[in-house]
């Protein structure tokens, strides 16, 4: 059993920085995740799409957004759940709750935040008659240990940032790296379509364009792919394989968390943003784009305004005899759970009469 005073349901920006306005009231959080790394979107489907409306940031990439928001948070040592959905919730006797994945992983908190973003994510599959049958098998629709495919053959479907910058990555790592795209252009960053295209000429990626991977084959253990061109004058080419990788993005859902007994609306969660973000269940709030409430804008910079203003109230939830006064960090400085501390600078400020 994991216990913490908040768990938090989503690793995306939100849930990460909610660790952090959690930690300057010293309550500990842990982050369950389905994806297996944190960032949620920014990290697993566009890390390198420019955003522009993170205050002071004129322009920052997604996956650097990510990175930032994990070294705010370090002081306070989250824990983390990943490549594990939430499945169940179970509200206790004291109030408190007990939320299990779906592998069976234990969290007993005093609060729960939802911040899973447009939900829990699951891959696109292609559409091939036996691909489940390989799952697992030689098929897989992300990718967690790149050292899996030491020495490996792969093949990678896809156009986007994802497919890119794995087949670029794996050039080192597998023995033989393909990639497959239906489109002659890609949809990633101009860098990585560079790179990818560079290291074809140079003869570490063999690239497929305007083909499609439309067969498998293996007894026990994906042997081959059958790719199948646009023009359909050229014959299909079969490629053989150890691996083959599909990166076609995540389709969100809520998932589990829409059983809960949660007020729905529009495959999102109805809150109280009067007051602090809670849902129709005491103690469990929703915070960033899982949310809705009149005049609800699906920014990035709302979640991190939702996830401040919750942490003011669960702080209350969990200390419900402890008065908290509000210090600025410029007063007071960030005091993490390791036992660092960054001062807060001395400033003089004049007073006006």
């Amino acid at each position: 059993m994991i216990k913490t005073d908040i768990l938090i349901i989503g690793a995306g920006p939100t849930g990460l920085f909610t660790v952090f306005e959690a930690g300057l009231l010293k309550l500990k959080c842990h982050l369950i995740d389905a994806l297996p790394q944190p960032g949620g979107q920014c990290s697993e489907i566009y890390p390198k799409k420019p955003i522009y409306d993170i205050p002071a940031y004129p322009e920052i990439l997604a996956g650097d957004l990510v990175d930032r928001l994990m070294e705010q948070i370090k002081p306070f040592e989250p824990g983390f759940t990943l490549g594990e959905r939430a499945d169940a919730l179970e509200k206790q006797d004291d109030g408190s709750f007990i939320v299990t994945t779906n592998k069976g992983t234990k969290h007993h908190a005093s609060v729960v935040v939802i911040a899973g973003g447009l939900g829990s994510f699951e891959p696109r599959k292609p559409l091939i008659s036996n691909i489940s049958d390989f799952e697992d098998k030689g098929v897989a629709y992300m990718i967690k240990d790149p050292e899996v495919y030491r020495n490996k053959k792969v093949v990678i479907a896809g156009g986007g940032d994802s497919a890119l910058d794995w087949a670029i990555y794996l050039a080192d790592v597998a023995s033989e790296v393909s990639l497959v795209h239906r489109r002659n252009e890609f949809r990633g960053a101009l860098d990585s379509v560079e790179k990818a295209s560079e290291l074809a000429k140079l003869g570490k990626i063999q690239l497929f364009t305007e083909a499609e991977v439309k067969e498998l084959h293996g007894e026990n253990e994906l042997k081959a792919v059958v790719l199948k061109h646009n023009d359909e004058t050229k014959e299909p080419t079969y490629v053989e394989t150890d691996n083959f990788i599909p990166l076609f993005g995540l389709s969100p859902k809520l998932g589990p968390i829409g059983n809960w007994g949660l007020e729905i609306e529009k495959n999102a969660i109805k809150v109280n943003n009067a007051k602090d973000y809670q849902t129709n269940i005491p103690g469990v709030f929703a915070i960033g784009d899982v949310n809705t409430y009149p005049g609800k804008l699906k920014l990035i910079l709302s979640g991190f305004h939702e996830a401040a203003v919750m942490c003011q109230f669960a702080y209350q939830i969990i200390n419900p005899d402890k008065r908290f006064v509000m210090k600025y960090t410029t007063v007071g400085g960030i005091q993490g759970f390791d036992g660092s501390k960054r001062e807060a600078k001395k400033e003089v400020v004049q007073s006006i009469a």
